[in-house]
């Protein structure tokens, strides 16, 4: 069972990794930023478009990077669309927990559905070195929504 599901996650990962979701320029977008992966040379910038409210209309993402860090980008992507900045912004401290330790103990039932979505990206804590693959899209995410529009470069 438990080789089935990593296949699963495999494949999941190697699809957005090989066609990612979201990915192209925003034209309208009201905030972007740029993120870099110095160790190992994954680049991307993100764009932003805010509702009035506040939350976040539409995401999208152009760069390239290897296959973690474009799926990591696209399933990103795809859950932060909808949400208010702090509820992205938690998303992504869960995210780094769950990159960083495999498991997300502090994810509550308001997070249970989209962390679902994220958990094919759970096993890089087996990798230190592919944690900052995965994080890379949620570090430019939070230069984006912060709007400082600096390079967020993945730690």
């Amino acid at each position: 069972m438990f080789d089935d599901l990593r296949d699963l996650y495999q494949e999941v990962i190697l699809d957005h990794g090989r066609k990612p979701r979201n990915f192209r320029r925003l034209e309208d977008a009201d905030r972007t930023a740029r993120g870099d992966n110095p160790m190992c040379g994954d680049r991307m910038e993100l764009f932003l478009k805010l509702r009035e409210d506040g939350g976040i209309e539409d995401v999208a993402f152009q760069g390239r990077g290897c296959a973690i860090s474009m799926a990591s980008a696209s399933l990103m992507t795809e859950t932060v669309k909808g949400k208010q900045p702090a509820e992205a912004q938690a998303l992504g401290e869960q995210f780094r927990s769950l990159a960083m330790t495999g498991t997300c103990a502090e994810c509550g039932a308001s997070l249970a559905d989209e962390m679902e979505r994220l958990q094919p990206l759970s096993g890089v804590h087996e990798f230190p070195s592919r944690v900052k693959c995965a994080t890379l899209a949620w570090h430019t995410l939070n230069a984006a929504l912060d709007g400082s529009g600096k390079e967020a470069t993945s730690e």
